[in-house]
C-alpha cells in the first residue's frame, strides 16, 4: 500500500484537424501558421502526412505543426 497513488495515464490522442477543429486529409490547401510557409498542400511521404509549401517548396512534418494547448494542427484550412 502506498501513500500516493497513480494517475492512470490517459494517453491524449492528436487529432489530424486545423486549428478550428476541422478534419485534414492529403490533398487538403491550407495556411501554416508556424515556419513562414504560406499556402501548403497536404502530402502523403515515407514518414507519413507532411506540408508542402506552395511557394517555397519547403516539407515540413505534421508533428512538427501541433498545437500544444489543443492537440490539432497550427494551420487554418483553405
Amino acid at each position: 500500500m502506498s501513500i500516493f497513488k497513480r494517475k492512470k495515464s490517459t494517453k491524449s490522442e492528436v487529432k489530424f484537424a486545423d486549428i478550428d477543429g476541422l478534419p485534414l486529409e492529403a490533398g487538403d490547401r491550407v495556411l501554416s501558421l508556424r515556419y513562414d510557409l504560406g499556402e501548403c498542400i497536404i502530402i502523403n511521404t515515407e514518414e507519413g502526412l507532411a506540408y508542402e509549401s506552395v511557394e517555397k517548396k519547403t516539407v515540413v512534418s505534421w508533428v512538427k505543426m501541433v498545437e500544444a494547448a489543443s492537440k490539432n494542427q497550427k494551420v487554418r484550412k483553405l
